[in-house]
C-alpha cells in the first residue's frame, strides 16, 4: 500500500510536470517567432527607435537646462549700477524706462500747461481751424470735454490723437497692453522707443509734445465690467463731470459687449469700432446704428450677443460693408506655439473658429480712428451730422410673431388639444434675434429677403404640442432652435407637407437646405450661452 501510495505521488508529479498539449503548442509558436529574421528585425527597429527617441529628447532637455543656465548668468547682480523693480500684475516694470532730455522738457511743459502755466494765445491760435469751423459756443463745448477712450492699438490711438488735437482737455486711456514691434504698421504716435511699453503711458507722451494743454488720465488696466464704476467715474477721481463720451477700440468680443451693456445701462453715451482687419476700401467704412451694421464678422457677433441681453440697438458704431472676395486678405491661421500661451479662442469672431492672425493694412484703423473721433466730436458739440439710422422694423417683428402665434394654435387644434388662451414662450426680441442674427433676414430655403416668417422645422418627437401641466396655463413646447425662417409661401407648403402630413424634412428639402438649418441650429445652441 505504502508503495502504492508512493507510486501514485510519483505518478502525479510527473502528470505536474508533463506540458499539455497546448502549452507545448504555444511554447513552440514563440519558438518560432523568436527564431524569426522578420521578428528580430522589427525587435530591433523597435529599440532602435526608442533609443533614438530618448537621446532626442535627452539632448533637447540639456539643451533646455544649458541655455536656463546660460540666461541666468547674463542676468548682472542686483548692485548700484543695476536695481530691481517690483513688476505690476501685467508683468512690466512699474516706472517707465528713462526719459531723454527732450522728453524730460517736453514733460516740464505739459505739466506747468496742464496747471494753467501757458498762453491761452497760443492755444487759441493752435485750434484756430477748429474754432472756425464749429464756431464759438459749440468749441467751447469741446474744449471743456471729457472723453474715454478704451483700446488703445490702431484705432484708439489714432481716435485719442485726432480728439486731442481738435480741442478735447480731458481724457482718459484704458489699456492693459504694451506696444509691440507689429503694431507701429498701424499705430498713430509709437515709435521703436516705446516697444515694451504701457500704450497708455506712450499716446499720453507723444501727445504732450503736441498738445502740453490736455490733461490725461492713464490706467494701465484692463477694462472689467465689475471695475466699471471706477473706470467710467467722474474726472478727478469721482470729483468732476461724468464722461462726455465714452470710446470703445477694444478688440475682444466679450470685453467690448461689457463695455457697451454698461454704458446702455448707466446711461454713458458710447460709441464702438467694428473691424478694420482684411478691409482695404475707405468708401465703405459707414457710421450708423448697430442694427444697421452688416458684412462686419466682429460687428455681427457683438451685436448678436447685445440682442441676447435685451439690447438690439441705440449703439452707434463704425463698420465697413465691404464684402471678401478672390484676392483679397483672409484671417491667417495662428502658429501653435500662440496656442500655448493662452485662450486664444477669445479673439475668435465665430463659435468653433480657431483664433486667428488678422492682416490690417495700417491705413484702415486710421480711418477707423478718425472717423469715431469725428462722430465723438459731432456729439459733444451738436453740430448737424446724419448717421446710418437702425433697421427699425418692430412693424415686421410684430407680424412674425402673430403669424407664429396662428400657426402653433392650427397646429395644437389639429393635434386635439384646445387652443385657446395658448401662449408661446418667444418675444418680438427672440423674433428679431432669430431673423436678423440667426437666419441673416433670409429663407433657409430660397435665400429670399421678403416676406420673412418663421415656422416649426420639424413636428414634435412626442406628437404633443402644448404643455397642460399647470393649472390656468397653457403654452406650446416650443423651442428657439425649433424655428427656421422662410418666406410666407414657403411656409405654407411647409406646413402642409413637413408639420401636417408628416413627410421628414430631409426628404422635402435638398441636402443644402438640410445642412444650412443644422448649422444655424448649432450657431444658436452655442450662442444660448449667453442669453
Amino acid at each position: 500500500m505504502e508503495k502504492c501510495r508512493r507510486g501514485s505521488k510519483s505518478s502525479n508529479r510527473t502528470t505536474e510536470r508533463s506540458p499539455q498539449p497546448e502549452e507545448r503548442n504555444m511554447s513552440s509558436w514563440f519558438e518560432r517567432q523568436l527564431s524569426s529574421h522578420q521578428f528580430q528585425l522589427a525587435t530591433t527597429a523597435v529599440v532602435s527607435g526608442i533609443t533614438v527617441a530618448g537621446l532626442i529628447y535627452g539632448g533637447q532637455a540639456i539643451r533646455r537646462r544649458v541655455a536656463v543656465e546660460e540666461l541666468k548668468a547674463s542676468i548682472p547682480p542686483i548692485d548700484e549700477e543695476h536695481q530691481s523693480q517690483r513688476l505690476t500684475d501685467l508683468g512690466v516694470a512699474s516706472p517707465l524706462p528713462a526719459a531723454s532730455r527732450e522728453e524730460e522738457r517736453v514733460a516740464a511743459i505739459a505739466r506747468r500747461a496742464q496747471h494753467g502755466d501757458y498762453d491761452e494765445d497760443l492755444v487759441n491760435e493752435q485750434l484756430t481751424r477748429t474754432a472756425s469751423f464749429l464756431t464759438s459756443p459749440r468749441f467751447e463745448k469741446l474744449r471743456s470735454s471729457f472723453v474715454v477712450v478704451i483700446g488703445l492699438g490702431g484705432v484708439g490711438s489714432h481716435c485719442t490723437a485726432a480728439l486731442a488735437r481738435s480741442g478735447v482737455s480731458r481724457i482718459r486711456l484704458i489699456d492693459f497692453d504694451q506696444v509691440t514691434l507689429s503694431s507701429l504698421n498701424r499705430h498713430a504716435v509709437a515709435t521703436l522707443a516705446d516697444v515694451g511699453t504701457p500704450k497708455v503711458q506712450c499716446v499720453r507722451k507723444r501727445l504732450e509734445a503736441v498738445v502740453p494743454w490736455v490733461r490725461w488720465e492713464c490706467m494701465n488696466e484692463v477694462w472689467r465690467e465689475d471695475q466699471g464704476e471706477r473706470l467710467l467715474a467722474e474726472w478727478d477721481n469721482g470729483k468732476g463731470e461724468r464722461p462726455d463720451y465714452v470710446v470703445d477700440a477694444i478688440d475682444n468680443i466679450d470685453s467690448k459687449v461689457e463695455l457697451l451693456k454698461y454704458c446702455h445701462k448707466h446711461g454713458l453715451k458710447v460709441v464702438s469700432s467694428m473691424g478694420a482687419g482684411c478691409k482695404s476700401d475707405p468708401s465703405r467704412i459707414f457710421v450708423g446704428d448697430i442694427s444697421a451694421s452688416i458684412e462686419d464678422p466682429l460687428s455681427r457677433t457683438t451685436r448678436r450677443k447685445l440682442r441676447m441681453l435685451g439690447i438690439s440697438e441705440a449703439i452707434p458704431v463704425v463698420y465697413s460693408t465691404e464684402k471678401p472676395g478672390p484676392g483679397k486678405a483672409q484671417l491667417l491661421p495662428l502658429p501653435e506655439e500662440e496656442f500655448l500661451k493662452g485662450k486664444v479662442n477669445e479673439l475668435s469672431v465665430l463659435p468653433d473658429f480657431r483664433a486667428r492672425i488678422l492682416p490690417v493694412l495700417g491705413t484702415m484703423p486710421a480711418i477707423f480712428g478718425y472717423t469715431v473721433a469725428n462722430f465723438a466730436i459731432l456729439e459733444i458739440t451738436g453740430y448737424p451730422h446724419e448717421t446710418e439710422a437702425g433697421k427699425g422694423r418692430e412693424k415686421m417683428y410684430d407680424s412674425i410673431l402673430s403669424n407664429l402665434q396662428g400657426l402653433e394654435e392650427r397646429l395644437a387644434r389639429r393635434a386635439g388639444q384646445e387652443p385657446m388662451g395658448l401662449k408661446i414662450p418667444v418675444s418680438k426680441e427672440d423674433v428679431g434675434y432669430l431673423v436678423e442674427e440667426v437666419f441673416r433676414s433670409k429663407s433657409v430655403v430660397s435665400g429670399l429677403p421678403t416676406r420673412l416668417v418663421l415656422t416649426r422645422w420639424r413636428p414634435p418627437k412626442d406628437g404633443s404640442w402644448v404643455d397642460e401641466r399647470w393649472d390656468g396655463q397653457k403654452h406650446s413646447k416650443l423651442q428657439l432652435e425649433d424655428l427656421v425662417c422662410m418666406t410666407k409661401e414657403e411656409a405654407a407648403t411647409h406646413e402642409k407637407e413637413v408639420l401636417k402630413a408628416g413627410k421628414p424634412p430631409e426628404v422635402m428639402y435638398d441636402v443644402d437646405v438640410v445642412q444650412l438649418v443644422e448649422r444655424r441650429r448649432q450657431e444658436e445652441l452655442h450662442y444660448r450661452n449667453y442669453r
